[in-house]
């Protein structure tokens, strides 16, 4: 049965990547309200933009009647709410906005969508879901071994996690309070196509593209859990539409890799798919870079609960996955390079003096 689908922050790199997954694979509609920050691409949509079953609004989640309106006009049948201030570098450098968008926005769009729901028929309250999406930061750092699953203890370290964590626990509490029909997932690192340049693999991409430096923290011994953002844009949309009320699912790629691997792989693909002479090998271009403040050691994540209750696996593996994002970037100049003409020229933020 097809829904109406209004999807939250859905010109950006995770959002838009739902919204064309929902216009491609599936028959349901999407509405894409978006704010169109320096993160938001309405490039990252043109894919799906002419679709009949699309539909987009450039709109703040904080303007409470602006969602009121778009609530009453659009009568969706699930929320999906992924409009968040999301760079921690950016969070460590202004952490007012990641307040302002993820913790007081998300009380707006909570307040709004409860409202709405309050009066929906009782089939439509019955089958409405507002589902939240957040990440595995969280959950805090972990050590060398383990990993996080849907009872992991909250405990965020940078400005950036402790607003998704806060925005996490309002969601629980408006399901608990109020019986609003919500459901919570917490993914960990995505990469892929339509990635803003600012974050590790795209700029690692695009800085040895143009023999820049590769800047590592520390010893770029970090670990993190990649995540094809098309395998995720999937499990979002089964969790959506499947997934049980109030429950909690945490999304992961299985593709645990220390950042300096990380690096090294894509300048491997590099050497192969555009090499360059005056550069030679791109892993001489590594540079290590002091650390930043607060930077969690190793995340890594379960994903065996929503595996066996919604059969949801990924299906890249981190090498195929970062294969094809390599391949894209280098088909795609336009993208994203109207993004390095403008907004990001791929400085590095988050230093704290």
């Amino acid at each position: 049965m097809s829904k109406r689908i209004l999807v939250t922050g859905g010109a950006g790199f995770i959002g838009s990547a739902v919204a064309r997954h929902i216009i491609r694979d599936t028959e349901h509609q999407v509405l894409v309200v978006d704010k169109l920050t320096y993160a938001g691409n309405l490039d990252s949509l043109a894919p799906v933009s002419n679709d009949p079953r699309y539909g987009f609004v450039c709109a703040d989640i904080g303007d409470a009647p602006k969602m009121r309106e778009l609530f009453a006009s659009y009568q969706p049948d699930a929320v999906m709410h992924l409009a968040a201030e999301s760079h921690v570098d950016r969070s460590i450098d202004g952490p007012g906005e990641f307040i302002q968008t993820n913790v007081v926005g998300t009380f707006a769009l909570l307040q709004e969508g409860l409202g709405y729901w309050r009066d929906l028929p009782n089939a439509k309250k019955e089958a409405f879901r507002f589902h939240h999406i957040s990440t595995d930061e969280v959950f805090g750092t972990l050590g060398n071994d383990g990993m996080f699953s849907e009872t992991s203890a909250y405990d965020p370290r940078s400005p950036y996690s402790a607003s998704k964590a806060a925005s996490d626990h309002l969601v629980r509490a408006w399901h608990h309070t109020y019986g609003l029909p919500t459901v919570i997932t917490n993914c960990s690192n995505n990469y892929g196509p339509y990635h803003f340049p600012e974050k590790l693999i795209p700029l690692v991409i695009l800085n040895a593209l143009h023999g820049l430096k590769l800047p590592v923290y520390g010893k770029g011994d970090n670990v993190r859990d990649w995540l094809y953002v098309d395998d995720h844009a999937r499990a979002l949309v089964t969790v959506v539409t499947k997934g049980d009320v109030g429950a909690t699912y945490c999304i992961g790629g299985h593709c645990e890799r220390q950042n300096i691997d990380v690096v090294r792989t894509i300048c491997a693909l590099m050497d192969e798919l555009a090499p360059n002479p005056k550069i030679g090998k791109h892993d001489s271009l590594i540079t290590f870079v002091t650390d930043r403040p607060g930077h969690d050691m190793r995340y890594a994540i379960d994903a065996s609960h929503i595996a066996s209750n919604l059969g949801w696996t990924p299906q890249e593996t981190f090498e195929s996955g970062l294969r094809k994002t390599v391949e894209w970037y280098l088909a795609n100049r336009t993208w994203w390079e109207r993004i390095r003409s403008g907004v990001y020229r791929g400085e590095r933020l988050g230093v704290v003096a």
